[in-house]
């Protein structure tokens, strides 16, 4: 297994959206629940909860919606907004990757094998 990766990090002045962040709306979209989320990340419900309020905070329109417990239970969706902004991350990720892909492999190849950062 190659263990090279590719870590996108993106800024707009204060608001920053990077890989763990698109990694929690994924997990948000799968579990349909900001603390199940958090949990298969091996987070904490307040740290999840802390990153969704901030990705909330610095968009136009929020990227979740959640609702709290109660008798009909609780649960977590992206909005339309955090389907685009997840989307395109991805696809952005996926382009550097491609075109990265030749200056990526002759970095690789002056890495020595052994190395544990």
């Amino acid at each position: 297994m190659d263990p090279t990766r590719l870590m996108l990090r993106l800024y707009f002045g204060p608001v920053m959206f990077g890989p763990g962040k698109a990694d929690l709306l994924e997990a948000i979209a799968a579990e349909g629940s900001i603390s199940a989320a958090g949990r298969r990340m091996g987070m904490s419900y307040k740290r999840a909860w802390s990153l969704v309020e901030a990705m909330n905070a610095g968009f136009t329109e929020p990227l979740v919606d959640s609702a709290r417990g109660g008798a009909h239970g609780g649960g977590a969706h992206l909005t339309a907004a955090g389907e685009t902004v997840l989307a395109q991350y991805r696809a952005l990720e996926a382009r550097l990757r491609e075109a990265g892909a030749a200056e990526i492999a002759t970095i690789g190849a002056l890495v020595k094998p052994d190395v544990s950062s």
